[in-house]
């Protein structure tokens, strides 16, 4: 009998430590739980759409260097065209001005605001826009341009643009859409490419491979790229 009873209190026992373990178990799955959705809705906050109206006032604060329709505009200087650029392109530049990569005060001061989902939705609205190329390049200089971009020069060991750039020259991922953008602007970014790009070689980037590409193309060689590439759509 006693040996029954015993039986019966260790079935017992285990029973109640299988109850304790159960619901332990039970404890941690809901905290597995709450923290599994706490995180996906912290993901979520980063890529939640902005209010419309937010949105339209920043991009009418970008326009206001960029263009009405993000062309890019010729005034005291050249300021680029952001049309249908690669958002992921425009990502790293706007990182590149906040981690010092990349010197330029006044985008310093936009960049270091802006927040994840404000970029998120800024990159893709630009990389809708399609308006036609400002052009005004010296037409003369497009055929010389076009085979530089398609095929390089070999003879400085410059290689084709079109080999990072795409045929179409719209770029891909963190390689940046050249078509339709300012030739004044290309002509100044690559004849001073050490003064204003990788200027923080403890954080490279993918920048970093046109700075002897820059250095080996001449004057000449330079303008007729920037010429070809401005007409294009």
């Amino acid at each position: 009998m006693d040996h029954v009873l015993m039986s019966w209190r260790e079935i017992m026992g285990e029973t109640r430590t299988m109850k304790v373990i159960s619901l332990r178990s039970l404890s941690y799955a809901a905290i597995f739980t709450i923290a599994f959705v706490a995180v996906g809705r912290a993901e979520e906050s980063k890529t939640d759409s902005i209010p419309k109206q937010q949105l339209q006032a920043k991009l009418l604060y970008c326009k206001t260097c960029h263009g009405v329709s993000a062309q890019g505009f010729r005034g005291a200087f050249p300021i680029p065209r952001l049309a249908g650029q690669q958002p992921e392109y425009i990502k790293n530049q706007l990182r590149a001005f906040i981690e010092g990569r990349r010197k330029n005060a006044v985008m310093f001061r936009v960049a270091h605001v802006l927040t994840p989902s404000m970029i998120n939705a800024l990159t893709a609205e630009f990389k809708e826009l399609n308006p036609k190329p400002v052009g005004g390049a010296p037409k003369q200089l497009v055929a010389a341009g076009k085979a530089i971009f398609e095929n390089g020069v070999p003879s400085a060991d410059v290689p084709p643009c079109a080999s990072c750039h795409g045929a179409d020259a719209k770029g891909n991922g963190e390689f940046p859409r050249l078509a339709g953008q300012l030739d004044d602007y290309i002509i100044n970014e690559l004849t001073n490419w050490g003064k204003y790009r990788g200027q923080n070689p403890a954080k490279p980037d993918t920048s970093a491979i046109m700075a002897p590409i820059a250095h080996e193309l001449t004057k000449p060689q330079v303008e007729a790229v920037a010429a070809y590439l401005s007409y294009l759509q």
